[in-house]
């Protein structure tokens, strides 16, 4: 006779017995997600991922481990102790953040931060796995920033130093980094591309200036307070491997992108350079550091090499007038000449001036006043512009007309 339990199975029906073994759960925390380890402080353990970049590392087309010559980036920056400190002495932070806003409220969950260690660029990740375990993630980021007397930055001196500042003063902590010198790289990447790149962000300069794309591990960096806030709520770190790997990037792109710089303004005739806007970038850049010869050079390769019209009247005009200023006046004749040709109205008045004034030649003084207004008067201008130069033309009109005696 059939037991009960082959009656049952006979119906389809499963007993305890032959039920398939439940799955295990998936350990989805950041500890099984990403390698990292746990780093003991008197305030608790901070959690921290490490990665090397050893001298063979290239980041696109450029090193991260360059030669780092930073004379100018210390006289524009006005600070002589950047072009003391060898590189290994600043570390190169990033922050991701739980806002963008700044204040109290905004905490840094990832702080990103490397420096050079016997030739290899040590990349050391910083991760609150708990709002409650920021006094401990701060404490250890005061160990590995220990040796240095450096920071580089991308924004850093507007947001990423001024809020790890308020998270440590919250929290009675000092801040390691309160003397440290400081290469904010974004104020430097506006001089020097704003005129030839729509964007500045750091992403847009690492694959248009660095050649460097990232991977489809990438995460748009408007979306990762939120993929924080989904760990904090879930437990589930998958999506954080992502944030790790931004975070990186940056670091790693700011090494490169300084040691890129600081090569370009050390030698900017290696060939590195192609565009003639980033040398007109260069020159104006040295113009404001009075140096002159160089910037005047500067000015004449960006001429040489090419430009669109209304960037190389702008550029002319500059040049033109360092050359008055460093007394090469054969040089800005001729460059005011060449301008004058193609209808810039200020090179026309710069040779009344030069021949009013240099040669005391009235009669061409007079031509070249009487065509910069003829110019205006043609040319597409704004009101506001057209006033201001016919304003300027005929003064000077008026003081030629009289000294000719008409």
């Amino acid at each position: 006779m059939a037991s009960l339990a082959d009656k049952l199975k006979s119906l389809g029906v499963k007993t305890a017995n032959t039920l398939p073994t439940p799955p295990k759960p998936v350990d989805s925390s950041i500890e099984s997600i990403l390698a990292g380890s746990l780093f003991p402080t008197s305030l608790g353990d901070a959690f921290i991922k490490e990665q090397i970049f050893d001298e063979t590392y290239l980041h696109g087309k450029v090193s991260s481990h360059s030669h780092f010559p930073l004379s100018i980036i210390s006289q524009i920056t006005k600070d002589e102790r950047i072009n003391q400190l060898p590189i290994n002495k600043f570390a190169f932070l990033d922050t991701e953040t739980s806002g963008v806003s700044g204040g109290t409220g905004t905490y840094a969950f990832l702080v990103g931060v490397a420096r050079f260690i016997d030739g290899k660029f040590v990349l050391k990740q910083f991760f609150m796995r708990d709002p409650a375990e920021e006094p401990a993630m701060l404490e250890a980021l005061i160990h590995f920033l220990a040796p240095c007397e450096g920071l580089v930055t991308f924004n850093g001196k507007s947001f990423d130093a001024p809020l790890l500042v308020t998270r440590y003063s919250l929290h009675r902590i000092p801040v390691p980094f309160k003397n440290y010198a400081h290469i904010d790289l974004l104020p430097l990447a506006r001089r020097l591309w704003r005129d030839r790149l729509p964007s500045r962000a750091l992403k847009y300069l690492e694959e248009h200036v660095l050649g460097f794309t990232r991977s489809s591990d990438e995460v748009p960096g408007y979306e990762i307070p939120w993929l924080y806030f989904d760990y904090l709520r879930t437990g589930d770190a998958n999506p954080l491997a992502g944030v790790f790997y931004h975070n990186a990037m940056d670091v790693v792109a700011m090494a490169a992108l300084l040691g890129h710089v600081s090569e370009l303004l050390d030698n900017p005739y290696n060939g590195k350079i192609e565009h003639g806007l980033d040398f007109i970038a260069l020159g104006k850049l040295f113009e404001d550091l009075n140096h002159w010869d160089e910037a005047a050079r500067l000015y004449e390769r960006g001429l040489e090499l090419g430009l669109q019209e209304s960037d190389f009247s702008v550029a002319v005009k500059r040049l033109s007038i360092l050359q008055k200023r460093r007394g090469d006046m054969n040089q800005a004749v001729k460059l005011w000449q060449e301008a004058a040709s193609k209808n810039h109205v200020y090179a026309q008045i710069e040779l009344s001036k030069y021949y009013e004034h240099k040669l005391r030649d009235v009669k061409s003084a007079l031509e070249w006043a009487n065509l910069a207004r003829a110019e205006t008067e043609k040319a597409d201008l704004p009101t506001y512009i057209r006033k201001h130069w016919l304003g300027e033309i005929d003064h000077r009109l008026a003081r030629l007309q009289r000294k000719a005696g008409l």
